[in-house]
């Protein structure tokens, strides 16, 4: 029998190298995640700006749609994170056992179509207003711990800092994206406006992902043999686990009692510490700081995202390079990315507060950002690499605590700038910086790179029956692999 040659793709059919497909729905997926997200830091400033309005007889009246105080502002902005602390678990096991595609497609839908009935809800009540966000915060809680569920499946071991790295990048564009195009819209069409365009452009790409994307490589009748086969000798025996889900059993009591599991837990809890320190509050801090109006306030705090977005690039490209090339063990490339570019975080997070031009300002929140796309990237690839089979449970248990870091941010800095004084603000970054340095410096001393002498048992005891891949797979030239660029 003659046996079949396949030919790679050229570089520009993106459409028949299905993982790479993916990646960039994904990207674009955490980028409407994000959008729908931030939304409402721009939003919430609109809604309690006076604005002017021109009567039918030619008068020009003050008007303001809300008077919210401080306080109450930030318990609408901390109100989504209430839901979505509570889907983080579920979210990563309805991800493990019924396909990460379907729980990210699910959760962008609903928030989506949430965010379009925003503005209803605020003019009946601003508890109205509040519950609509712990709803959408329910729905999008079980999208970031799905989606290893979806790593483990479509990424190689080889890619996924990479792959990590470049659907990461979409939470950076879509930050820009939301925070300036809700300013301008704001500002033309009024601050409703700014819920329906987004909403509507979650629904849009809702519809692409259900139709595209599949739960995993064998389920894609567009897949080439030798992608699929790269795929799968790429995972190693973790494939013949990861396609039959309701065979995983998992360890309560070792994921919870870990110590690894806990310093990855707590490295993320301070990095998304100081993330939402800025992303929900910055907004709020140029303002008052600085007198930014809407749309010059949206423009200028999404600059230090783009930095983050161009670093994301290259972010995981480094991981994989250093752990690749066995520059360092991956224990010690996950702690260098991690703790190194925390320590530089913590230090432009306590000198924001102080700086008195907005300049300067945006050199150190570019610089904080730029390194938080680092620590992002090996902090979340980290999970994957401790325990692949149960990966998504485990984010999905880790984030659950990491996302009190988003309820309580807003909450604190409410208490705290209740006259809008600089010297308040100060206080709000300095918590934040305190925050970050405190996790680099755990996960410098617990942190660990490789899978965990349990998994490894496990994965013995599993694999025996199973047909074995080919020991050299991980380095599989069978399939000629090429960067996303």
């Amino acid at each position: 029998m003659d046996t079949l040659q396949f030919k790679t793709p050229p570089r520009w059919m993106i459409w028949k190298r299905r993982r790479h497909i993916v990646t960039i729905l994904m990207c674009l997926g955490f980028a409407n995640i994000y959008i729908l997200r931030v939304n409402i830091s721009i939003g919430i400033v609109a809604m309690n700006s006076p604005y002017n309005v021109t009567l039918s007889n030619g008068t020009v009246v003050e008007r303001q749609d809300f008077n919210w105080d401080t306080k109450m502002q930030g318990l609408v902005l901390s109100s989504f994170f209430y839901g979505y602390l509570c889907t983080q678990l579920p979210g990563g096991w309805l991800g493990a056992r019924f396909g990460g595609r379907t729980i990210f497609g699910v959760g962008v839908l609903v928030t989506a179509l949430l965010t379009i009935f925003t503005p209803l809800a605020a003019f009946t009540s601003v508890y109205a207003l509040v519950a609509v966000r712990v709803i959408e915060g329910f729905f999008e809680g079980g999208t970031f711990p799905c989606t290893q569920a979806i790593y483990a499946q479509w990424a190689p071991p080889q890619e996924r800092s990479r792959v990590i790295g470049f659907t990461f990048m979409g939470s950076a564009l879509g930050t820009v994206l939301g925070l300036q195009m809700s300013g301008l819209i704001g500002d033309v069409l009024g601050w409703a406006s700014i819920f329906y365009i987004t909403g509507a452009a979650g629904l849009v790409w809702s519809a692409v992902w259900f139709l595209v994307v599949k739960n995993c490589p064998d389920d894609d009748p567009h897949i080439s043999v030798e992608e699929l086969t790269y795929i799968k000798n790429s995972l190693g025996n973790s494939h013949h686990d990861l396609n039959k889900p309701e065979k995983i059993t998992h360890p309560w009591g070792k994921i919870v009692t870990s110590l690894p599991l806990w310093a990855v837990t707590i490295a993320n809890f301070s990095i998304v510490w100081g993330h939402y320190t800025t992303l929900t509050l910055l907004p709020m801090f140029m303002k008052d700081v600085f007198h930014y109006q809407l749309a010059k306030a949206g423009f200028i705090t999404s600059v230090p995202y783009v930095v983050m977005g161009i670093t994301m690039q290259f972010s995981g490209s480094i991981g994989d390079w250093l752990a690749n090339k066995n520059i360092m063990s991956t224990t010690m490339v996950r702690k260098v990315l991690v703790c190194g570019p925390c320590l530089v975080q913590a230090a432009c997070l306590s000198l924001v507060g102080h700086l008195t031009s907005i300049q300067s300002v945006l050199i150190c929140l570019m610089l904080d950002l730029g390194m938080e796309s680092f620590t992002l990237t090996a902090a979340f690839v980290n999970c994957l690499e401790l325990a692949p089979q149960h990966a998504s449970i485990v984010y999905g248990l880790s984030n659950t605590f990491v996302t009190i870091a988003g309820c309580l941010t807003p909450l604190i800095s409410g208490f705290i700038v209740t006259d809008h004084s600089e010297d308040q603000w100060q206080i709000v970054f300095y918590i934040a910086a305190g925050v970050v340095l405190a996790g680099a410096l755990f996960y410098g001393t617990f942190g660990y790179g490789e899978k965990l002498p349990w998994v490894t048992a496990e994965e013995k005891m599993e694999a025996d029956g199973n047909v074995k891949t080919n020991k050299n797979s991980y380095n599989n030239k069978s399939y000629v692999e090429e960067a996303i660029s």
